[in-house]
């Protein structure tokens, strides 16, 4: 990982001809946003001295305690390769202070900070994987987004059949110029649908890259002249869109999941990380599947988890354990969506982990049928626990949740989950195509 001091970026903004400096940040809903200065203000940048308005930015504050700073988080300069190549385009990642000079409490980088230094204390080092979906649509003369595409293309399928290939390669390309590792591209299930697997890296790097993969996919996309968009569920009767976590605990240089003498070669603590995923799942759910189309997805025979168990020899449960073990051992969540903000997916996730490990938890016996297939009188004997069924069960079951709204603390735990009940209302209360098209001409 790059270490940069402030010489250190002075003489790369020279080098690299930079003129404009965007200063990145992220709201509660993983929306990203950004201040742009000039190099003329890099001195002030560097010295945590621009400010901006945070009673525009949903869920931070009220308009009497606006002002906030940005402070750059100097390891994640990068250049956009996309930009001009004379007065190139630079980006810093930041965090968001308070006039006060203090972390602010609402801001989603701080939370994930929060929970890693948790770790950090008992001697972990929290390293993840994500596996990031995606559909490829075109768009109307006018620029707008369709979810149309003329693609027929399947799981695995190359050109000519994907029409994306070109795109989804100049993203992977852009991406390794930005330093970001790929481990793998390749087309979906569905048509025009599309993933990208980010090499593992720590929590935090891992959930900067993801915020910069959506940057980069979109407008990769645009210039191919299509939409990238990470709606979990853009179209009805086809396979929505995950983001699958792939999760493990490093101490002392070594992945402690890993363990040849541990039934599937499993350590003792990977089960305890995995019985705090599922002790918690209902409320991380409000977090790892955010949006009122989250729940589209999570219906069953789309290959999308909808019952809270695991397994190491099929794909239906919440939690899989892949088959490589040594520092590949890890644990894969499958129920977070590329729609969710990643600081807070992984700083719910790492809590619920710990407390496992703290309390020494152990997780249900695994279920190794397709859980599809099964009778509900066969999961209630087996005891699997179904998802929340929509956005709204899952905001109540944080509501209730002490332990969660402790990690995501009051501040944001509180705008979050009012901003979610005004969403579902609005959802609720809408007429759809679907109600037209069954009840006007008959009733």
């Amino acid at each position: 990982m790059k270490h940069y001091t402030k010489q250190d970026i002075l003489r790369l903004v020279k080098e690299d001809d930079v003129e404009f400096i965007r200063l990145q940040f992220t709201d509660m809903f993983g929306n990203l946003k950004n201040v742009a200065i000039t190099t003329g203000q890099l001195d002030k940048a560097l010295n945590n001295e621009c400010m901006f308005d945070g009673s525009s930015i949903e869920g931070f504050v009220r308009i009497e305690e606006s002002d906030m700073y940005l402070h750059p988080d100097l390891d994640t300069y990068v250049t956009f390769p996309w930009r001009p190549q004379q007065g190139k385009v630079a980006r810093f990642i930041c965090d968001v202070y308070t006039t006060e000079g203090k972390p602010f409490e609402g801001d989603p980088r701080y939370i994930l900070r929060n929970v890693i230094k948790e770790a950090a204390d008992l001697g972990y080092t929290f390293n993840v994987g994500p596996e990031l979906e995606f559909f490829l649509f075109n768009m109307e003369e006018n620029g707008q987004p369709t979810t149309v595409t003329n693609e027929r293309a399947g799981y695995f399928d190359l050109g000519p059949l994907d029409f994306g290939e070109n795109a989804r390669r100049d993203m992977v390309l852009t991406l390794e110029d930005m330093g970001i590792a790929i481990d793998a591209s390749h087309h979906e299930v569905a048509p025009a649908q599309h993933e990208i697997d980010i090499k593992y890296s720590d929590a935090l790097s891992t959930a900067d890259n993801i915020m910069t993969f959506k940057l980069v996919a979109r407008t990769i996309a645009k210039r191919h002249g299509l939409h990238a968009t990470f709606m979990p569920k853009p179209k009805f009767g086809v396979d929505g869109s995950g983001m699958h976590v792939n999760m493990s605990l490093k101490k002392d240089g070594r992945n402690i999941f890993d363990d040849p003498n541990g039934k599937l070669g499993l350590s003792t603590e990977a089960y305890y990380f995995m019985a705090g995923i599922m002790k918690h799942i209902m409320s991380i759910t409000a977090i790892t599947n955010p949006l009122v189309n989250s729940y589209k997805r999570l219906v069953p025979n789309f290959e999308a988890p909808v019952y809270v168990a695991w397994s190491a020899s099929n794909r239906s449960p919440l939690i899989r354990v892949p088959a490589g073990r040594g520092s590949s051992a890890r644990i894969e969540l499958r129920c977070p969506d590329p729609s969710a903000n990643p600081y807070l997916t992984l700083a719910v996730c790492l809590a619920a982990g710990l407390d496992g490990i703290k309390n020494k938890l152990s997780p249900p016996d695994s279920v190794n049928k397709n859980i599809f297939a099964l009778t509900d009188e066969e999961r209630a004997a087996l005891d699997v626990k179904r998802l929340p069924l929509n956005l709204l069960e899952a905001v109540l079951d944080l509501e209730k949740s002490e332990f969660m709204r402790q990690v995501l603390g009051e501040h944001l735990s509180n705008k979050y989950i009012e901003a979610k009940k005004v969403e579902w209302e609005e959802y609720r209360t809408q007429v759809t195509t679907w109600e037209i098209e069954q009840y006007l001409y008959r009733i």
